[in-house]
């Protein structure tokens, strides 16, 4: 930290929920100030007392004590409302990087090499009983690194997460470990725009998407559904045995935005451009700079702003940076300009309070949402996030929609209700790594408590989804209406608790599919797919299918798998009426093609 930096404490001003809980972890604010930074001169911006930003002249043990403090406690936080941001300068640091829930720990350089962490940067296991192993991932949720490299300084960087938890623009100078080690459960996990120099451990993933990057030594194991789509140095095609599905590029992409400091100090967010047809990362030796965005742009919002305060902000053009913390809002967030930057640092959840949506987005080109937490308050929402209006036909081919890290929760850190999680309306939208999670623990949880119908539903044309995770919704996990739509990689647990098959049963059969393309659908394709049952009310429940979808020759599904984790119960068939039962015990279906 800068002699500026650290001379500006005196004049910061906690918000009280925050002021409450550092207090109660003995954490300073180290970064933050009431009084506005002109955006042009070297100095930290306002972002809160969350977010603390060091640079190479921070004492290392300074680093380090506030790391150790932030994950002491975070490290068993699930459900809390605390959120924090760790952000380096360019430079080295000899820092241990231990990430519990709700922490980002980000480089600010134009490139993941200006940032070197001797060290780790890591997610390990914990505690669970009902692991061999005495440890799992199952449950490391909500957490990222970003835009940095690691120099392990053991025998490789752990990195043991499920869903929600996502690694982007990361230089990995060693091994990449991704289980919790002797076997403890894992149930992750996303990787983009990433280089792992050494040998990739999965381990216990059971499944796992890994998008535009480049694997300099073997990815070792797999459980049920691995998927690499324009990946340098993946493993060949080999599912179900190995599981893996392999791409050799992706159709189309647009990175995340992301922080940086430039060369003269001035603080500003990068803005990456789409690309077609893509391997490898974005950060190679001799690629284009970045596009970028000025922080004097946004509106850095923190969570005591109303949502009218951050409307006007948005209604004048500004993009809008969120802060770490939880917004609770009376109304919805609406993004009316093309090209809107919606990002969020140190993962902040928007919470609708009275019903309506968190966010909607009028069907203009280029809007960005990035980085945030969607959680459903007690009053139902119809949707928690719109893209575009229904019956959207404007072509977006040359600057779609986009959605990265952007996680939905429906119970969980309290009761929640919500009809549909994410709903899109506009062509061409890109969806980069969702989690709709309708909650099987914490609190509000209960077949008539935590309600909601769907997780995604799609009903534009030409969409690419990369990293669909949707679970427990109460009927279709995802329902897909639009003509030509892609998904690579899709995970979903059908719901744990209804109490009886009648109140559990669809217009088409016993249960509901997880993945349903609407009948009129003529053109789809989808390829890595993995739904699982663990129905656990003590009912036998069955679901006839897995996968929903009209038979014809446009509508594809490549490398698809069901799986009865516990319970009673269970599948009766992957995809129509094709695949094999997996019913009363632990078993897998495999599908390779259809039809």
């Amino acid at each position: 930290m800068t002699p500026l930096d650290r001379s500006r404490r005196r004049f910061l001003t906690l918000a009280a929920a925050s002021a409450a809980s550092l207090a109660a972890t003995g954490l300073a604010p180290l970064s933050a100030s009431a009084a506005p930074v002109d955006a042009d001169c070297d100095d930290v911006p306002d972002f809160g007392p969350n977010v603390f930003v060091y640079d190479p002249s921070t004492p290392t043990a300074e680093i380090q004590s506030t790391l150790d403090r932030l994950f002491a406690a975070q490290e068993h936080h699930e459900m809390g409302a605390d959120r924090y941001a760790v952000l380096f300068k360019p430079g080295r640091y000899d820092v241990n990087a231990r990430l519990g829930y709700y922490t980002t720990v980000a480089g600010l350089g134009r490139s993941p090499d200006d940032v070197d962490i001797h060290g780790a940067v890591r997610v390990i296991g914990q505690p669970d009983p009902n692991s061999t192993a005495g440890i799992s991932a199952l449950t490391n949720f909500w957490r990222s690194a970003e835009n940095l490299s690691v120099t392990p300084t053991d025998w490789s960087n752990q990195w043991a997460v499920s869903q929600a938890s996502p690694m982007r623009r990361v230089h990995i100078r060693g091994l990449l470990w991704l289980e919790p080690g002797n076997g403890g459960y894992s149930s992750g996990g996303y990787i983009a725009d990433s280089k792992v120099d050494g040998i990739t451990i999965n381990g216990s993933q059971q499944q796992w998407l890994t998008r535009d990057s480049e694997l300099g030594g073997d990815w070792t194991n797999g459980v049920w559904n691995q998927v690499f789509s324009g990946v340098l140095g993946a493993p060949g095609q080999g599912f179900p045995n190995p599981p893996y599905t392999t791409l050799p590029t992706s159709p189309v992409t647009r990175e995340k935005p992301y922080l940086f400091v430039d060369e003269t100090g001035r603080w500003r967010v990068a803005v990456p451009g789409l690309r077609h047809d893509t391997a490898g990362t974005t950060w190679a030796s001799g690629a284009a700079a970045t596009p970028s965005l000025p922080i004097r742009d946004f509106f850095v919002a923190r969570p005591t702003d109303s949502a009218q305060t951050i409307n006007q902000a948005l209604s004048r053009g500004r993009h809008l940076l969120l802060t770490p913390g939880v917004y609770h809002l009376d109304r919805a967030l609406r993004v009316t300009h093309p090209d809107t930057v919606v990002l969020g640092l140190g993962m902040p959840s928007l919470a609708p309070i009275g019903g309506d949506a968190a966010l909607r987005v009028e069907d203009v080109d280029g809007v960005r949402i990035a980085g945030v937490l969607v959680d459903a308050g007690p009053v139902e929402s119809e949707v928690l996030v719109e893209i575009g209006k229904p019956h959207s036909r404007r072509s977006h081919a040359a600057n779609p929609i986009s959605l990265q890290d952007v996680f939905f929760r429906i119970g969980g850190p309290g009761v929640g209700r919500a009809r549909t999680s994410l709903v899109v309306n506009s062509r061409h939208t890109i969806i980069d790594n969702i989690w709709a999670w309708r909650g099987d623990h914490g609190n509000g949880i209960g077949w008539t408590s935590n309600t909601a119908d769907t997780g995604v539903l799609v009903n534009g044309d030409d969409v690419t989804a990369y990293g669909l995770f949707v679970e427990h919704y109460q009927r279709y996990q995802t329902v897909w209406n639009g003509e030509r739509g892609r998904t690579i990689f899709y995970q979903s647990e059908l719901p744990y608790d209804p109490p009886s098959q009648a109140a559990w049963t669809s217009p088409t059969g016993r249960g509901w599919a997880s993945y349903k393309v609407g009948e009129g659908v003529r053109d789809h394709e989808a390829w890595g797919l993995g739904v699982y049952s663990y129905f656990n009310q003590g009912v036998d429940i069955r679901a006839d299918r897995a996968i929903e979808a009209p038979h014809r020759p446009g509508v594809r599904f490549h490398d698809m798998v069901t799986v009865f984790l516990d319970g009673e119960g269970g599948i009766e068939r992957t995809v129509n009426e094709v695949g094999t039962p997996v019913v009363g015990s632990y078993g897998t279906s495999t599908v390779v093609s259809y039809p």
